[in-house]
């Protein structure tokens, strides 16, 4: 897109989270797509890296707040300072297996956070006038993992798919989205709530199941896949979502829930085995091909989801989006950007990372 084809609106949008995976993607995209200015507040946990941002982070129209969403006092500084035009709520802790050995973090950042955020959005919206108040949106970003598995092949989430969450992590973005909705209805507060399937892409940290195993595999070490690896998910590029989220915030309609799905069920061992195909052909001299040789099965995790898929037809119909990766297509970039940038995945490779990996893959020992 070129700057004379860039939308002329100019609005200020507060982004919690902006330094993870998924939020420093939004921000890249909006500097880089309008000419809309963004506000970064995030805690920088382990999982926050501000080298994601580095592509924009020197742009005119960039700000950065290291505030943590629990500390109200910070948060009301930051709407005083900045008077945003919309919240984009994605601080969130995230991964599952984490929340299964740890939840109390997950109940605190997710359900009280998004309280404490839900407040000083409210407090600071209602002593708007005019336009202001009435353009001004809270955008809450959730996950399809709130409504659980679906039994049936043929079914799919919709946005009125009733939520059973398996997780301490599901059952915490659960908590928050229904925060999120009784603060519209009581309060008025003008919200939009996004549920997004698997995301996957560059910049992702090396927990999750693609990077761990483009990085393993590199390194020669086990592929570690849950139970029989038939688990099933719907596969979404997270620049795909990104593009979704900054057309709901800009053009959906206040009171109304879209879920966001790329349209790629996969299994895991299938979405494995093929970076493993990628690798033997993108490097072949890494000592280790074929890579899936070192695919290793190891016990499941507890009250572990088989099956997850999105019907994404309302975003496709109301407001225009669809995907513009094919699995095919974005695993390929993925694979690709990790290889031709080691010196990011080296510094995210903490102590911290490494003893988290040793901690939770210790005791699911091989099935074989």
């Amino acid at each position: 897109m070129t700057d004379t084809d860039m939308p002329v609106t100019r609005r200020k949008l507060l982004v919690t989270g902006g330094a993870g995976f998924i939020g420093s993607a939004v921000i890249r995209h909006i500097i880089s797509n309008s000419k809309d200015s963004v506000v970064n507040l995030d805690k920088l946990t382990y999982a926050g890296n501000l080298e994601s941002l580095e592509p924009i982070a020197a742009n005119s129209r960039y700000e950065f707040e290291h505030v943590d969403i629990c500390n109200r006092g910070e948060l009301d500084r930051v709407f005083r300072d900045h008077q945003p035009d919309a919240v984009m709520h994605l601080a969130a802790e995230s991964h599952v297996d984490r929340s299964i050995t740890g939840p109390s973090e997950f109940i605190h950042t997710n359900i009280l956070g998004t309280y404490n955020l839900l407040e000083a959005s409210r407090t600071y919206w209602s002593e708007l006038d005019g336009a202001k108040k009435a353009n001004f949106r809270f955008h809450h970003v959730s996950t399809d993992e709130v409504y659980g598995d679906l039994e049936r092949p043929e079914d799919l989430f919709t946005e009125t798919t009733p939520y059973q969450p398996s997780s301490p992590y599901s059952a915490s973005k659960a908590s928050s989205d229904h925060l999120v909705r009784a603060w519209a209805r009581t309060f008025g507060l003008p919200t939009l709530v996004t549920n997004c399937s698997n995301n996957y892409g560059p910049y992702h940290f090396p927990e999750k199941l693609i990077p761990l195993v483009i990085l393993n595999a590199l390194e020669g070490k086990p592929l570690p896949i849950y139970g029989k690896g038939d688990q099933i998910r719907d596969w979404l590029y997270v620049e795909d979502h990104a593009r979704a989220l900054y057309k709901v915030v800009t053009e959906g309609e206040v009171g109304e829930t879209y879920n966001i799905g790329g349209h790629n069920e996969k299994q895991n061992i299938e979405v494995v085995r093929t970076v493993c195909a990628l690798l033997d052909e993108l490097r072949p001299e890494s000592g280790h091909c074929p890579h899936a040789d070192l695919i290793t099965y190891v016990h499941d995790r507890p009250g572990h989801d088989l099956r997850y898929a999105i019907d994404a037809s309302k975003i496709q119909r109301e407001l225009g989006w669809q995907p513009q990766e094919t699995f095919e297509s974005g695993i390929r970039k993925t694979v690709m950007w990790y290889l031709e940038n080691p010196s990011w995945v080296e510094h995210v490779k903490s102590g911290s990372y490494q003893q988290w990996i040793e901690k939770n893959y210790s005791v699911r020992t091989s099935k074989t």
